[in-house]
């Protein structure tokens, strides 16, 4: 596609990529400085000062296809569609589902299945197209995915600047003598598993978690708590919660092994514990500026079957 523009008085020496930033705001500085950019039919430099009246020819290629869409898109589960519009999708993710196509996962996951559905932003590469968050294989909950280019980019922006509300239900070991309680601590990769992240004195990114108790069960010495996240670091809330003596319930990573079961007196419990899989943690509500419209959507996903059999099992307990 090719767009022309003229320069006016009010951007008399502006750098040519501000300028054509400012002309074609759906498009980031870096995406444009790919582009063909011509004056008079001879190429530009994008450090070049703009001067009056001169007239630039842009050429913007076609948005690329997704290389994971058709050959490798894959129908295995029902999806749970929250919301949709031109711009954005929102489901419920699924516990168990990965997020997009690995070395191990090479089907069955939910950006291949949400593409048997509809269209997503090319932007987010090849393999992760319209994805801008992400939730843990074995965490379930509300998710967000662009479906234009336009929305991309304002997205990213808002999960990067932090300008959203995130809340998550967890189900943890433990029975706290308070209410709520905000955690701070920096969070890093682990230098003795690099598959896991931990928290640090020093070093690291710095990561806030809002926690609010919902319910406890103290015969079972488990609580249900709220978090809501200031921060969005990998693994946050597992490794926060665990490093305050809270591990999530069936965390095969912070959760402490089995070393609690031998505390677990009803044989209900014991039995789920052992035979779960996957952390019990979901993201429950999500809230922020629609990245085309401006307006404050929020969405809320209840808790899976599985959170709620096991809140079935602890109050009969």
């Amino acid at each position: 596609m090719q767009r022309e523009f003229i320069v006016s008085d009010d951007d008399v020496g502006l750098r040519l990529d501000k300028f054509l930033a400012a002309q074609m705001p759906e498009f980031s500085r870096s995406e444009i400085q790919k582009f063909s950019v011509s004056r008079g039919g001879a190429g530009v430099k994008f450090s070049d000062k703009v001067r009056a009246g001169e007239l630039y020819v842009v050429i913007v290629p076609d948005a690329p296809q997704n290389t994971c869409a058709v050959d490798t898109a894959s129908c295995d589960f029902d999806l749970d569609i929250l919301y949709q519009d031109d711009d954005i999708i929102v489901i419920n993710k699924p516990r168990g589902v990965v997020m997009y196509p690995s070395a191990g996962n090479k089907t069955g996951t939910l950006v291949q299945n949400l593409l048997c559905y509809t269209h997503l932003s090319s932007l987010g590469g090849d393999v992760r197209p319209g994805v801008v968050h992400r939730l843990d294989k074995d965490t379930s909950g509300v998710m967000v995915f662009a479906k234009t280019d336009a929305a991309y980019r304002e997205l990213v922006k808002t999960f990067s600047s932090h300008n959203l509300t995130r809340k998550y239900d967890a189900f943890v070991w433990g029975v706290p003598n308070w209410e709520g309680a905000t955690i701070t601590g920096n969070i890093a990769r682990s230098s003795r598993n690099r598959q896991k992240m931990t928290m640090v004195k020093s070093g690291g990114k710095p990561a806030t978690t809002e926690v609010s108790v919902i319910d406890v069960w103290t015969r079972a010495g488990v609580s249900h708590f709220k978090c809501n996240l200031l921060t969005g670091r990998t693994h946050q809330i597992r490794v926060h919660l665990s490093a305050h003596g809270f591990p999530v319930l069936c965390d095969p990573t912070y959760g402490h092994g089995t070393s609690r079961y031998g505390s677990v007196k009803n044989p209900e419990l014991l039995e789920f514990l052992k035979t779960h899989n996957g952390q019990m943690l979901h993201a429950s509500y999500l809230s922020f500026a629609h990245p085309i419209t401006g307006k404050i959507v929020t969405f809320k996903a209840p808790l899976p079957d599985d959170m709620c059999e096991l809140r079935e099992i602890l109050e009969n307990a």
